[in-house]
């Protein structure tokens, strides 16, 4: 099966990432095959003399060149984290300031009309433009509210954000060097493809397998495919899905709506090895109901780092076309922590704790984006808000 056909989803995928434009696709192949073209050797003997002086010459090369970038430096895998941040707590001191603040924040209050603030949830603010670059402060208060069926995004910051894929803006391309505007496209698009069948598939998100997410990736890259497949099949704390898909157990849980809110950013710039790097940075928020008919809503907020490059055909061995990925770093909020069985299991306010461990760190804003993955506390932590 071609690469074009593989990269189509299984699951319902949003339209706007399901295929790349054929203008897309055909420049790139062609200009691989330039590239090819120009590094071919005349006779087998030549190519031989020919890798062995690139490898003599180019000191700063890590050992796997021509088998694959910098796989030594990560003992052939991709580096992947991942952190929980497990219980509510939200002290009741910091919403009675809010609305001593602001009165007109108080469900029904008839100063609203006013001070321009609307009692509707779905309706007091207006989307936020796309995020260009990281945010210096977390999100501010949002008007008090809990969670509905009708309103899933009350009383959260990410009732400004937007819906589903329509949150993944790509930047334009533009070629870097020699690499194509083209390459660059396809790269971006295929990040997006992925990061969408991973957190925005709503068969995924129930628990299916994310067919088009795999199939964006490198097949060569050595063990990313396996670790993932083992992931998969039988998680575990080392090998768990939820590194890179947002996964509920379906038995268990049910989307409250049909809308995931999410907000971020993607970049692009050279890679380290001849290709193009691309950064993407997105928190997904997920309103969910127990599948036992209960009506109480809650949310789950998962923050992904993914760092992949499209490398260049003609200098490493790699698929054309397809991802490597170099990173994958998470963390969610309002999930049980502790728990490896590959399912992310939020807490629901009228319920007690459902298993997993104790939270021990400070308490986490999961909404804030003002400050990198990594540097959040390590361990178990209380969620301030979701």
């Amino acid at each position: 099966m071609s690469d074009r056909r593989s990269e189509q989803s299984s699951g319902d995928e949003p339209s706007s990432s399901s295929s790349l434009p054929d203008e897309v696709w055909e420049q790139f192949m062609r200009d691989t095959e330039r590239d090819i073209r120009k590094s071919a050797p005349k006779e087998p003997s030549a190519r031989a003399r020919e890798v062995t002086e690139r490898l003599k010459g180019r000191k700063g090369e890590p050992e796997g060149w021509r088998t694959g970038p910098a796989w030594q430096e990560m003992n052939g895998r991709a580096a992947r984290r991942r952190k929980g941040w497990a219980l509510v707590g939200v002290p009741l001191a910091i919403a009675v300031a809010v609305v001593a603040m602001r009165p007109s924040l108080i469900p029904g209050d008839p100063l609203g009309s006013l001070t321009g603030t609307s009692s509707d949830p779905d309706t007091a603010t207006s989307a936020l433009p796309a995020e260009t670059a990281a945010p210096t402060a977390p999100p501010s208060a949002a008007a008090p509210g809990s969670p509905t069926l009708a309103h899933p995004f009350a009383g959260s910051p990410a009732l400004r954000w937007a819906d589903g894929a329509a949150g993944i803006v790509l930047p334009k391309a533009t070629a870097l060097g020699v690499i194509p505007k083209a390459r660059v496209e396809l790269a971006l698009q295929q990040t997006k493809k992925l990061l969408v069948d991973a957190n925005l598939n709503p068969e995924v998100v129930a628990g299916g397998r994310p067919e088009t997410a795999l199939s964006v990736l490198d097949p060569q890259q050595p063990g990313v495919l396996d670790d993932l497949n083992t992931s998969l099949r039988d998680p575990s704390r080392t090998h768990d899905p939820l590194f890179l898909f947002s996964r509920f157990d379906a038995k268990e849980i049910r989307p409250a709506g049909k809308v995931v809110k999410v907000r971020g950013r993607i970049t692009f710039e050279k890679g380290k090895f001849e290709g193009v790097a691309v950064h993407a940075d997105y928190t997904f928020v997920y309103p969910v109901v127990r599948a036992d008919g209960s009506t109480e809503v809650a949310r789950t907020i998962v923050r992904r780092v993914v760092d992949t490059e499209l490398s260049d055909p003609a200098h490493y061995r790699v698929t054309p076309g397809r991802l490597n990925l170099l990173r994958y770093d998470e963390s969610a909020g309002n999930s049980s922590c502790g728990v490896h069985d590959g399912y992310l299991h939020p807490q629901f306010p009228s319920q007690a704790s459902t298993g997993g461990a104790d939270p021990t760190g400070p308490s986490i804003d999961p909404y804030d984006r003002s400050r990198a993955l990594d540097e959040a506390p390590k361990g178990c932590n209380v969620v301030s808000r979701t």
